[in-house]
């Protein structure tokens, strides 16, 4: 099968290279002026930097698919939900439930659609920190989702090198300050939802710290749905001798109420999509969460070598009150008390020999993390604690090395080889011992995997590119995944991790001027022994490894500058995500994989009537087709069209900054499903999304 799959790749390259000689020779032929403003933005595209790949390379010299996304490029918002920075990516499915106890669940070429909460497959990193844990899960609602000015998206098999659960990358930068400023902004929406945050700068020569805090507040879109949350930053930089450079980041995430509405059944929703599950108000379904991080990074850039060491440390707490009262011995319970302490080190030294000036770098790095859990269960008598039923401390330990070559084999044709060794050990030791009912469930479970990728890229002109690669990764279950079986208590040891093999080839095209950027790309991944989900009760998911599954899918991502004014935005991804288990006696071979879409389509219009952005009107429309909410296909989510509007105003006067903002969502007010909670075994798969809602903000800035 790979061999075959090889073959299909090299013949569709081949095709390319054909099709894409054609297309250079007319495309070389066009330019178009555009203003000044225009011109500097798309500058910014030519030089796109390649950093999610741990080395540094022109967009267009890079063999993988990469989407840079400045976050400006949005439609403006609250800034409350992760979908609206991550929209309109090629291969990324990006899920809001609509209850923020639950958060965002992000999809990138089919991994992840299992998460029940957070993410799953997917890595995240936040200014080279990572904000997956060493297990690989993210919870992506413990950042300021306002302060990353770039999104940049890896996907495919180069993404092997970051090791554990990296079915793809999504690396989100923020943007030092360059001036002391004093900013104060205020947005409402919809339901009592408003967003307050105050946020300060100083910068010197050498130095800089900036300090953010925000408060938001929602009574939710359903009863049983509102939020609090305060978060806290700072941030510090400060330039030394020898062009080394200290990095400082400290992060308060205070949510004290989460209210948990629950899913419904796809009859419920149907009569009033608006309800929420009677369990939730019965036992009081809500979650509460301090999130708090603090990482340093160390780093020097000089001409033949450049290097960097970040360390982080964080304490997670959780206390979530699940629908149900868990009250028998073996339950569990269904009051989760949850306290996670982490730790990290991550070093990467980058190395070009002044022989090989500008042709090679050779990668050495380390990441040593650290991660341990308290978990405690009780019984859930109608929304207060009740006996103890769960008594465990939890403990990942991931020792991992790395290497990665990048070389310009020719003028034109680069090439790119990594290689990465894990190990994980995974230990719980049980606290909760009843006799003769509920035994010792300590146990050990130890991961050794290796991951590889390698790509090539061939500049076929100085507009485009020609790239293919492939590569093998793995992921483990994380502790959660580990933590139940449907059957007898302890750790789920039967799990094992899954091993993946991803091909992948494609095309850039960058014009002459710069006014216009596409990539489309054609995917195959192969999973033995993928982790999904057996069976989700009210919150409670265990799982299992399907034998094998497939998927295989086109991708297109696209931007233009049409007219001086008027600027377009488009990705469109169209992919097959099935099981091939043909080793159970119930065979879902050729069955979906549930949560997954099988196609996605985004277009965005921009129109700018000045050659500044003082005035900017966006509209978007935005397809999903149906998704599967179990294994057996027995049901799905149905597909859905939206349309979204915004316009954004900004003055200047002197040192004054003032900005304004409206933004209306879904403007046919159209009934769709958000998300569906996989296999869910009551039958309760719909999370309702919201009808039309209308919000807007301003902000006051000051600049010294």
């Amino acid at each position: 099968m790979q061999s075959k799959t090889t073959f299909r790749l090299a013949l569709l390259a081949s095709l390319f290279i054909a099709a894409g000689s054609a297309v250079a020779d007319t495309a070389s032929q066009t330019k178009l002026d555009i203003h000044a403003a225009n011109q500097a933005e798309t500058e910014y595209i030519e030089r796109i930097i390649v950093t999610a790949t741990r080395t540094e390379q022109p967009w267009l010299a890079s063999p993988a698919s990469i989407d840079k996304i400045n976050v400006t490029e949005q439609l403006p918002g609250m800034r409350s939900d992760m979908a609206e920075i991550l929209a309109g990516i090629a291969g990324l499915q990006v899920d809001s439930r609509y209850n923020f106890a639950q958060d965002t669940r992000i999809i990138l070429r089919g991994f992840g659609a299992r998460a029940a909460f957070g993410v799953r497959g997917v890595v995240m990193r936040l200014d080279g920190v990572p904000l997956s844990m060493p297990d690989g899960q993210t919870q992506v609602s413990s950042i300021f989702i306002n302060h990353p000015s770039k999104v940049e998206v890896l996907r495919g098999p180069i993404a092997a090198v970051y090791g554990n659960a990296a079915g793809g990358i999504i690396n989100l930068q923020s943007q030092p300050a360059a001036n002391s400023y004093l900013a104060l902004s205020h947005a409402i929406g919809a339901n009592a939802r408003q967003r307050s945050s105050l946020d300060a700068a100083m910068v010197q020569d050498t130095f800089s710290v900036s300090g953010h805090y925000a408060r938001f507040r929602t009574d939710g879109d359903r009863e049983q749905a509102s939020a609090e949350r305060d978060q806290y930053a700072l941030r510090g930089t400060y330039q030394l001798a020898n062009n080394i450079e200290l990095l400082a980041r400290v992060d308060d995430n205070h949510a004290p109420l989460l209210q948990d509405p629950g899913s419904l059944t796809a009859m419920q929703w149907a009569e009033n999509s608006s309800q929420t599950f009677s369990g939730a108000a019965r036992f009081n379904t809500r979650k509460s969460i301090r999130h708090r991080q603090q990482s340093l990074t160390i780093q020097q850039q000089l001409a033949h070598y450049d290097w960097q060491v970040a360390t982080w440390h964080g304490l997670r707490e959780i206390e979530q009150y699940l629908p149900f009262r868990a009250d028998d011995i073996t339950s569990s319970g269904a009051v989760i008390d949850l306290a996670r302490n982490f730790y990290g080190v991550h070093g990467q030294f980058n190395w070009r020999p002044q022989v090989f000036t500008g042709r090679w770098q050779l990668s050495l790095g380390t990441d040593i993390e650290r991660q341990k859990d308290t978990r405690q269960g009780f019984i859930n008598n109608f929304g207060t604690a009740g006996e103890l039923r769960r008594d465990e401390t939890s403990r990942v330990a991931k020792n991992d090395l790395y290497t990665l070559s990048t070389l310009a084999v020719t003028d034109k044709l680069s090439w790119l080889a990594g290689f990465r060794l894990s190990n994980l050990v995974f230990d719980v030791k049980d606290r909760y011992i009843v006799a003769g009912i509920n035994p010792d469930d300590s146990g050990q479970t130890r991961y050794s995997e290796t991951a590889w990728t390698s790509g090539l890229n061939y500049q076929l002109t100085k507009q485009w590119a020609l790239f293919t690669a492939v590569g093998h990764g793995f992921e483990t279950p994380t502790l959660t995944e580990l933590a139940y079986r449907n059957q007898g208590t302890g750790l789920n040891s039967d799990l094992g991790p899954a091993k993946i093999m991803q091909y992948e080839a494609g095309i850039k095209w960058l014009s002459a001027d710069a006014n216009g950027q596409a990539q489309l790309s054609l995917f195959r991944v192969d999973s033995d022994n993928e982790i999904v989900v057996d069976q989700s009760i009210d919150g409670r998911a265990t799982y299992r490894n399907a034998a094998q599954t497939e998927r295989q899918g086109v991708e297109l991502s696209w931007r233009y500058q049409l007219h001086p004014a008027i600027q377009l935005r488009a990705a469109a991804t169209i992919m097959t995500a099935n099981y091939k288990d043909k080793l159970q006696s119930d065979s879902l071979n050729g069955n979906r994989i549930p949560g997954v879409a099988s196609k996605n389509v985004f277009i965005q219009a921009n129109y700018q009537p000045w050659h500044d952005d003082s005035l900017r009107a966006a509209i978007v429309a935005q397809y999903r087709s149906r998704v599967a909410t179990n294994d057996n296909n027995e049901q799905f989510a149905p597909s859905y069209i939206l349309w979204h509007a915004s316009l954004d105003a900004k003055q200047v006067s002197a040192n004054w900054h003032f900005k304004q903002w409206l933004r209306l969502d879904n403007i046919l007010d159209k009934d769709y499903v958000g998300s569906v909670v996989v296999n869910q075994a009551n039958g309760r798969s719909f999370e309702p999304a919201a009808g039309r809602q209308l919000s807007l903000g301003f902000s006051v800035e000051r600049y010294f």
